[in-house]
Formats: structure tokens, C-alpha cells, sequence
């Protein structure tokens, strides 16, 4: 994985709640074995009409928004528990998904993938809106060291929760192998005194 280093970017906003994994990834593109070209199929069915054609009225198809930030509304990734999901958000280009909820499995697979899930208070997610709404180029900056969301142009700054372990592997680019791997060393000296 890659690195999550202190990312300031604008934000895409989609403030839609109860978003499932089905609409994050039709079930009928989950043929595939790897991981990449699911960001072509993200939210397909709103991105595009039944001619292929992109549909206009959505948010991804409209260029006054752009971003690595996904800003969406309350219970996102409810539904089923494909990794696709984190997949097709990571293969997009989005390293960041807020929120005011997440559902677990999705959470899980999101930070799995490099993929940070971000869950704010309902009111610091609508003031999040607000401002993109009224300026598009509003940027967020997040900072996972210092574990902070900060809103550009206002003084709200956010102190969010994640796992030490999942923080740590995100910071370093670790998966759960790599972080096993990077102890090698401690685990080859404990092996050799038993």
C-alpha cells in the first residue's frame, strides 16, 4: 500500500445517506480477481444512464467538483461486506471517505485497502457540505499523524478517532503482511531462543 502521508485536497460531496456497497459497486462487475479497474464502475448506475452515457445531474460527472476526499452522508457502506467496495473508492483515487457513520465491515475493508474512514459529528458534516456547496474549491486537510480534520477558511478543526494498528500500518503503507514483515527480525531472534 501506499503511504498516507498529510493530504490537503477539495472535496467531492455526495450527501446522500445509507449508501450500501451496491450502489458503491454493482454486484455485476465483482467477476474481476484483482483490484484495479473497479474505480471505472464506482457508483456506476447514478454516473451513468442505461446508453453508457454519463449522466449529468451526478455529482463525479460534474467538473466543479474534484478531489481525493469523498464527503458522503450518515450509514455509509451499509449492505454487504464487499471488499470490493474499498476497492473501487482506492482505484478512483478517493484516500479519504467522511462521514457521520460508517457501517463496520466497510470500515474495516476501507482501512485494509488505504482507504481512511473519517466519522465526524452530523453538524461539522453539514457545515462540510455547506461550505463546498457555496465554494467548490474548498479544501479539507487531513492529517493522520496529528489525527486532525480541518475545514479551510473556518477554525474548525476535528480530532478523529482510528485504531492505533490500522493508523500505523497506513502511515507506514503496510497491509497486515508488511506490518508482520517488518518484524522479522524480532521474530527471527525469538524463534532462535526457543
Amino acid at each position: 500500500m501506499k503511504k498516507f502521508e498529510k493530504l490537503t485536497s477539495r472535496v467531492v460531496p455526495l450527501p446522500i445517506e445509507n449508501i450500501d456497497t451496491d450502489q458503491i459497486i454493482p454486484a455485476r462487475f465483482l467477476k474481476a480477481t484483482t483490484r484495479e479497474g473497479f474505480g471505472d464502475n464506482l457508483f456506476r448506475d447514478w454516473r451513468f444512464d442505461a446508453d453508457e452515457q454519463p449522466k449529468p445531474d451526478f455529482v463525479m460527472n460534474d467538473s466543479t467538483y474534484s478531489g481525493k476526499i469523498l464527503v458522503a452522508g450518515k450509514n455509509f457502506g451499509c449492505g454487504s461486506s464487499r471488499e470490493h467496495a474499498a476497492w473501487a473508492l482506492q482505484d478512483y483515487g478517493f484516500q479519504v471517505v467522511v462521514s457521520s457513520f460508517f457501517a463496520d465491515i466497510f470500515k474495516g475493508n476501507a482501512l485494509n485497502n488505504g482507504v481512511l474512514p473519517i466519522t465526524v459529528p452530523e453538524d461539522l458534516l453539514e457545515k462540510i457540505f455547506s461550505r463546498v456547496f457555496e465554494d467548490p474549491h474548498t479544501e479539507l486537510t487531513i492529517d493522520l499523524d496529528a489525527q486532525t480534520l480541518s475545514l479551510a477558511g473556518t477554525d474548525s478543526q476535528f480530532h478523529f478517532e482510528i485504531n492505533p494498528y490500522k493508523k500505523s500500518c497506513l502511515l507506514n503503507g503496510y497491509d497486515d503482511i508488511d506490518y508482520i514483515l517488518s518484524h522479522r527480525q524480532e521474530i527471527e531472534t525469538f524463534e532462535q531462543a526457543r
